[in-house]
């Protein structure tokens, strides 16, 4: 009980951790986006780190096929693969509205009849998460 605790600690220490780390350098003037690529390196390297250690454990075990064939397995790869559709599919969204919506409150403040075309853009940007969602609720439940 104590050892899963701890396996399950380490990862969220680790990327707590690193953005710590990674807001301190931002404010001792590291530039924005080399504390990003740190960030997104650190969270590969846990990602890394708790997709191989069950694969490296049963392979101790001498039972190498069983990992890989079990439900359990296909279940964690969905989750993985719908916490990516829904994340990535976000952080674009974010991009797009973040970039739309000022371009859109402008064309409006110069001519206030410009907003049914320009409100058009800010949700197309933001039909993108909603469609990251859907897949996602597609791989979780469509089993």
């Amino acid at each position: 009980m104590l050892l899963n605790a701890v396996m399950l600690a380490v990862p969220v220490v680790f990327l707590i951790a690193s953005a710590i780390l990674c807001v301190k350098a931002f404010e001792h003037g590291k530039s924005r986006k080399n504390t990003v690529l740190t960030q997104i390196c650190s969270f590969a390297a846990v990602f890394a780190l708790c997709f191989i250690c069950p694969i490296v454990a049963s392979a101790a075990t001498g039972d190498a096929t069983s990992i890989t064939e079990s439900t359990a397995f296909a279940d964690g790869l969905a989750y993985i693969g719908a916490a990516l559709a829904t994340g990535l599919s976000c952080i674009g969204g974010g991009i797009a509205v973040g970039n739309a919506a000022p371009a859109a409150i402008g064309a409006t403040s110069e001519d206030p009849k410009a907003f049914g075309k320009a409100i058009i853009f800010v949700v197309l940007g933001e039909g993108i998460a909603i469609y990251g969602m859907l897949v996602s609720i597609l791989l979780i439940f469509a089993r």
